[in-house]
C-alpha cells in the first residue's frame, strides 16, 4: 500500500476490489451537479421575487377592499380621519372611549362578520389616550396603538394623530 499526504486520494493495491481515501479526503463535485444547484438557486430567487411582487401589489388593494385607509385623510380645518380596529371574534358589542370623546363609548361595528371591529373619527392633531369595552369588559392595549401607558391601575392605549403631542 502506498503512503499519501492527507486530503489525497490512496490508490488502490494490485489486485485489490476497493479504494480507500485518506482521512480528510473531499469528494469532487462534478460540473453537473454546480450548475443544477446553480439553477435551483436562480429559480429559488426568481419564485421568490415573483411571490414578492404579487404581495406588495395585492396587499393595497386587499386593504381599500376590506375599508382600511392607507393614507390619512385630512378635513380644511387640520382635523384627521383616525381609524380604529379591534379583533374580536366572539364579541358581541365593541366600543372605543377615551379623551377625543369625554370618555363616552363610541360603537365600533362588524358589518362583514369577520370579526374585525372598525369605526374611524376625526381629530384634530393631539395625543389621545383610549380604550375599548369588549361585552362590558375594558381592554386598554390596542396592538395598533403608538403606546400603552398605565394610569389607576388600567391600561389605557394611546395614538398620536398629525404630530401632535397634546389635545
Amino acid at each position: 500500500m502506498r503512503h499519501a499526504r492527507a486530503g489525497t486520494h490512496i490508490l488502490p493495491e494490485r489486485g485489490s476490489k476497493r479504494a480507500r481515501p485518506a482521512e480528510g479526503a473531499t469528494k469532487r463535485v462534478g460540473k453537473r451537479s454546480t450548475l443544477l444547484a446553480f439553477g435551483v438557486l436562480g429559480v429559488a430567487a426568481v419564485v421568490g421575487l415573483l411571490i414578492g411582487f404579487v404581495a406588495a401589489n395585492q396587499a393595497p388593494k386587499e386593504a381599500i377592499a376590506r375599508g382600511i385607509q392607507l393614507m390619512p385623510v385630512r378635513t380644511e380645518d387640520g382635523r384627521q380621519e383616525v381609524p380604529f380596529a379591534l379583533v374580536a371574534p366572539n364579541a358581541t358589542d365593541v366600543s372605543v372611549l377615551g379623551d377625543f370623546n369625554l370618555w363616552e363609548p363610541t360603537a365600533l361595528s362588524d358589518p362583514d362578520g369577520d370579526g374585525v371591529w372598525r369605526t374611524s373619527m376625526f381629530l384634530p392633531p393631539g395625543r389621545y389616550e383610549y380604550a375599548f369595552v369588549i361585552d362590558g369588559r375594558w381592554w386598554g392595549q390596542d396592538p395598533l396603538a403608538d403606546e400603552c401607558v398605565r394610569s389607576f391601575g388600567e391600561y389605557s392605549s394611546v395614538r398620536y394623530v398629525g404630530g401632535g403631542d397634546g389635545a
